[in-house]
């Protein structure tokens, strides 16, 4: 680095001087970290950003409230948060997700940012002394990792598998009439409603939100006050709960103190709970993205029973062939998930005495998750779902000469018989109901009946 050159200032901290760009809010801890941690490029998340300064903004007000923090420079803090909350400077927060393991050096970042954005407008402000003000990095990290984590699960994920839901339960109405063949071990099985195969599918993603909502209420308890180790050392008594309760109002979501602060700081549990929900409803989308996969599969050689939406060449080298290409984006998205939570299962393991040395890897890769999803349910849902078209004609002709039609017929006259029928209908390429009448004595109108796919998809209902 040009010392000398004028695109620098020197600014700081308690290790001594630190050249930083002229014109970059941050300081000389962010500085000494955009220089210490070059294992990546990978920032945290604005998500993850903007929790520490809802944070920052609620500590704020509350030391103001307390008698601790003058009222100019609470307001100071809280005018800054609010201008970086509306400009979103992501190139302000540089430092690597592979840092240190309590997140000290982001911490510390915002609270210079913070600081850099009031001197711009005349006013001094002290990162350590008034910005981080009653916390300490062990509490702030935490806590921003719960709520932002509470934050995007309620603000974006569960909205958009309620819409995936919502789509697939209308696209199962709208084709109520539609019965196809089962499957189980991808071999032919007994015939279905096409829109009771769909209410499955929206019976996963429901579970899917039910499980999130229960993790959720643990996410909500935050370690914020309990400073360093968990005792609340140069913390006010009153802090956590009013400040707790300011960003309660602030994001609408009722947040609580943690039970136990040494147990919020040095552990990853609840964060490792909610990543394995994550988990568990990404896989629930992949079980829905390739079904319709399946279901697509063709034109000639494959189930073709739906046709998807035509988004895009599907080869370079092939004219005319379509992909199913967004169940395929899905599927690695999900593929992703599972490695992300991978990661934070790992991440719990740091864990040591009273602080966890893993958080900025965790919340990186549990907010990644939660984006991936969201994106995930909502391809689904509005590029996927209603677009696609039921092959009506196919399903009906599939039907007819399942085999498995004969399953209906094994309480009247026995398994073995009904599978030699079901073995000639299917080495003959006959209708099932052809042979039955040749090899049974049962009147031909009941035999409409029971080999009738409407009677076999509806057998459980009144």
């Amino acid at each position: 680095m040009n010392t000398t050159s004028s695109h620098y200032r020197t600014e700081t901290d308690s290790m001594g001087d630190v050249q930083v760009p002229f014109n970059a809010l941050y300081g000389a801890q962010t500085q000494r970290a955009i220089e210490n941690f070059t294992i990546s490029t990978q920032t945290l998340p604005w998500s993850f950003i903007q929790a520490i300064l809802f944070i920052k903004q609620a500590a704020a007000s509350t030391n103001n409230e307390l008698g601790l923090l003058s009222s100019a420079r609470a307001h100071a803090i809280i005018n800054s948060v609010t201008e970086l909350l509306a400009s979103k400077p992501i190139e302000e927060f540089p430092v690597s997700v592979f840092q240190t393991g309590s997140g000290t050096s982001t911490n510390m970042n915002v609270n210079e940012v913070i600081c850099g954005s009031a001197r711009r407008r005349g006013i001094e402000l002290s990162s350590n002394d008034h910005v981080n003000l009653g916390q300490s990095s062990n509490d702030v990290i935490p806590s921003a990792l719960h709520l932002a984590s509470v934050m995007e699960t309620k603000g974006q994920l569960l909205p958009a598998l309620r819409s995936l839901s919502y789509e697939i339960l209308q696209f199962g109405k709208n084709n109520s009439d539609v019965i196809k063949t089962g499957r189980t071990h991808l071999m032919d099985a007994l015939p279905i409603r096409l829109q009771a195969e769909l209410e499955g599918w929206a019976a996963q993603v429901n579970e899917c939100c039910e499980r999130l909502e229960d993790s959720l209420s643990r996410l909500r308890r935050l370690p914020l006050g309990g400073t360093a180790v968990g005792s609340g050392v140069n913390c006010h008594p009153d802090f956590p709960d009013k400040a707790i309760a300011r960003l309660s109002e602030k994001t609408d979501i009722t947040f609580t103190r943690a039970e136990s602060f040494y147990k919020g700081i040095s552990s990853l549990d609840t964060v490792i709970e909610h990543s394995g929900t994550l988990k568990t409803t990404g896989i629930a989308l992949n079980k829905i993205a390739n079904d319709l996969r399946w279901m697509n599969s063709g034109p000639l050689s494959g189930l073709a029973e739906i046709k998807l939406a035509a988004l895009q060449p599907g080869s370079s080298i092939m004219p005319a062939k379509i992909n199913p290409v967004i169940p395929e984006a899905v599927c690695m998205a999900v593929a992703q998930v599972i490695g992300n939570d991978a990661t934070i299962h790992v991440a719990g393991l740091g864990g040591n005495f009273q602080l966890n040395t893993m958080l900025p890897v965790a919340a990186a890769n549990v907010l990644d998750s939660i984006n991936l999803l969201t994106g995930s349910a909502l391809a689904l849902a509005e590029q996927t779902i209603p677009k696609m078209e039921v092959n009506s004609e196919r399903c009906a002709r599939s039907l007819s000469l399942n085999p498995m039609l004969v399953t209906s017929l094994n309480p009247i006259i026995g398994y073995m018989q009904a599978a030699k029928i079901g073995k000639i209908a299917s080495e003959e390429k006959r209708p099932v109901i052809d042979v039955a009448k040749e090899l049974t004595n049962i009147p031909h109108k009941d035999l409409d009946q029971l080999l009738d796919p409407k009677t076999l998809a509806d057998w459980s209902k009144p």
